[in-house]
């Protein structure tokens, strides 16, 4: 495999590669990243009130039914990614850009592959089964005017998570151990947890968590061959603003997507489409790689 632009990103992370600064690091930028949610609650509680900030925050991280809690909980994302460059600048003395690699290249890598994965989603939907019931959540109207809030709201979402998955803990392990088995594997493993909810997804939830684990490896690959986190950052958004803006099941942070399914996510009837998402995110992961020529 041709890894060797890695290097890019994980020269940097050579310096400190102790993985008692790594861990030590992830619980700070955790700390980081709640000081920000409760910082911005008491600014929050200053402006409304105690009643109506707590009634807002609690909608944010409970339920996110509404379009404006699921915006609240993207962006909220943003606090993550500040959580991770101060961690990784006080622990490993590692800058931005040392993260995402050079800005111009990252930046040139999702726009080919977010446009790349526009086409293929757009042929998958004429392809695709179409008999699968779904409802209308919001008035195209509405939709169309929440999306410039939304697709920036995304953006930071899925960057953040890129950052913390296959920026921070990706290159860090990568410093530490030569294994692509540890340095891919643990935050694919980690990726998959945090996506295991079987109190939502039942039976479905070790499916989900599997994809997600499939999903986070082919976003490792593509960092380690592209030497940038835009190829996986565009992957990802991609695929959010699938599930988040066109069809996402009901139930939390579906108050952006033009339609819900007819079904929670621990009906029988979503194993066929998971099914379907295992193959799709392998030909995505094949487009991006046509598409950036790696």
């Amino acid at each position: 495999m041709g890894y060797y632009h890695h290097e890019i990103l994980v020269r940097p992370a050579r310096a400190r590669p102790d993985l008692w600064r790594l861990g030590l690091g992830l619980l700070l930028a955790g700390a980081v990243y709640q000081a920000l949610v409760y910082t911005s609650y008491g600014l929050a509680a200053l402006a409304m009130g105690d009643a109506a900030a707590t009634a807002v925050f609690h909608g944010v991280f409970t339920s996110t039914l509404t379009s404006t809690e699921t915006l609240l909980l993207l962006y909220s994302f943003g606090f993550l990614a500040v959580g991770i460059f101060v961690a990784a600048r006080l622990l490993q003395d590692r800058r931005p850009f040392g993260l995402t690699g050079p800005f111009f290249r990252a930046y040139a890598d999702f726009a080919q592959v977010t446009a790349a994965l526009g086409v293929l989603y757009a042929g998958l939907g004429v392809l695709l089964p179409t008999d699968v019931e779904v409802y209308r959540n919001v008035t195209f109207g509405t939709w169309l005017t929440l999306l410039p809030l939304a697709l920036p709201a995304l953006l930071v979402q899925t960057s953040a998570e890129e950052l913390l998955f296959r920026g921070y803990l990706q290159q860090q392990l990568a410093a530490r151990f030569n294994r692509r088995v540890v340095w891919m594997g643990v935050p694919a493993a980690l990726f998959a947890v945090g996506h295991y909810m079987p109190e939502t997804a039942g039976e479905n939830a070790k499916y989900l968590a599997l994809w997600a684990g499939l999903f986070s490896l082919c976003a490792a690959d593509l960092t380690a061959r592209t030497g940038t986190l835009g190829a996986a950052i565009g992957l990802h958004f991609a695929n959010n603003v699938l599930a988040v803006l066109v069809t996402s099941l009901p139930g939390a942070a579906s108050g952006l997507s033009l339609y819900t399914y007819a079904f929670s996510a621990s009906s029988e009837a979503m194993q066929p489409l998971i099914a379907i998402d295992f193959a799709v995110i392998g030909l995505s992961w094949l487009t991006c790689r046509v598409a950036l020529r790696v």
